[in-house]
């Protein structure tokens, strides 16, 4: 049908470019591209006589909008898949606009350099306009929005799981379920056992960002920010048991709280094991989470850069992860002028995940969604000039390909609120 130019070759990417190749009559076609063009390659040798995908290998530095125009021109793809770093998602976007090709990721755009004058001037207005100091939002990509529907393009934000099949289930309860959904509690649960006292499952870079922020919700129209780890409660999950879970902010609320017509309240929540608080909590004390260049022995280093050096690399979790993720929305509204509850959720085993990919069951999760989105657009199935996040589409093609490519879903009627 088509052909992709992927640019990432981390876990999550990995696992896309596996699927991608099983899905040969969509993506006839892809080039892996990344920083580092060896991995691309063993990507490539590992795959190449298992798929009828063809697929070529290319190197790229993300951050040069130059060399990401040079490779599309080149390439020539119908679709750029970004499953590289948040950080990069403006050169390649940009990048899209100049060649004239479609766009998706898996992350919204955050900066690696939060001491940038330029950007920390929006931030703090952003900041002080909308309540919340979240480092990542969606206004720098849906400044985009203008451009694509000009251009006649699409692009697709966050097709990972959450953001991504969250508001894919947020879509598919809207459509299906409710007549009115009041409240939305995301539930991220990661019962998987590494067998390390600390370590990250997906870039510990982006991963301590996110949880060491400050947490927040939307409620009655407007944000509500709460210290990191705050708000605690406990929650039984299927197939994986009883659970300590905390309130984060996450970019899908923001989406949400837009394309929800009359929402409530929005939460997200995700587990943490008592071992990872801890090691976070140390580390952040000492300054290891500081993302504030520091000089020593005459060498520029950002701390949190020099502790995902020492960490294990979240691709080599794979062969030693065992359990389950557990991840969904709990929805309450009103169906036909009754109160109405809905659980919508999927259960991944991560040494499942490794036996068929190579990757443990976050990599999955993420990979399964990034080509997932990618097919929708390839297809034709979801097209619409501008930049959309997941549930702005129809949910329906997205759900059905999810049970056929991995990630199936279930429905509990009568789920135990979070309060």
């Amino acid at each position: 049908m088509g052909k992709a130019l992927i640019i990432g070759c981390g876990g999550g990417a990995g696992v896309a470019i596996h699927k991608c190749c099983q899905n040969s009559e969509v993506f006839e076609e892809i080039c892996i591209a990344s920083r580092t063009k060896s991995k691309c390659d063993a990507l490539k040798e590992k795959l190449e006589g298992a798929t009828k995908t063809k697929i070529t290998t290319a190197q790229v530095d993300a951050d040069c909008v130059d060399e990401v125009i040079a490779l599309i021109q080149k390439v020539k793809p119908d679709l750029v898949m970004n499953i590289a770093l948040p950080y990069q998602d403006l050169t390649i976007m940009d990048a899209c606009l100049a060649c004239g090709v479609n766009y998706m990721d898996t992350a919204n755009y955050e900066p690696e350099d939060i001491t940038d004058p330029e950007w920390r001037a929006v931030y703090d207005k952003r900041c002080k306009e909308e309540g919340f100091s979240a480092y990542f939002d969606y206004s720098w990509q849906w400044a985009y929005k203008e451009k694509f529907e000009k251009a006649g393009l699409t692009a697709l934000l966050g097709s990972g799981f959450d953001p991504g099949v969250t508001q894919a289930y947020c879509a598919y309860a809207q459509k299906h379920l409710f007549d009115q959904i009041d409240t939305i509690d995301i539930l991220d649960c990661n019962g998987g056992d590494h067998g390390y006292p600390f370590a990250t499952n997906f870039n510990p870079e982006i991963n301590l960002r996110e949880v060491s922020a400050p947490g927040s919700y939307w409620e009655n129209g407007r944000w509500v920010e709460v210290p990191a780890m705050s708000i605690k409660r406990e929650y039984h999950f299927d197939q994986v048991g009883d659970k300590d879970m905390y309130l984060l902010h996450h970019e899908e609320i923001e989406s949400l709280a837009k394309n929800i017509p009359g929402v409530r309240r929005i939460r997200f929540f995700m587990t943490f094991g008592q071992s990872y608080l801890t090691h976070m909590k140390c580390l952040e004390n000492v300054g290891m989470l500081s993302t504030e260049p520091v000089t020593f022995e005459g060498h520029s280093i950002v701390p949190i850069q020099f502790l995902k050096a020492l960490l294990p690399d979240p691709a080599s979790l794979g062969p030693r992860t065992i359990g389950k993720t557990n991840i969904g929305c709990i929805f309450t509204g009103k169906k036909d002028g009754k109160d109405k509850t809905a659980y919508i959720y999927n259960v991944c085993d991560h040494q499942e995940c490794y036996k068929e990919v190579g990757s443990q069951a976050i990599s999955y999760t993420t990979g399964v969604p990034a080509m997932v989105g990618a097919m929708m657009l390839m297809t034709g199935k979801w097209n619409k000039a501008g930049v959309y996040t997941v549930e702005e589409f129809d949910p329906d093609p997205y759900m059905e390909a999810l049970n056929t490519w991995g990630l199936p879903w279930q429905v509990n009627a009568a789920p135990v609120l979070v309060d």
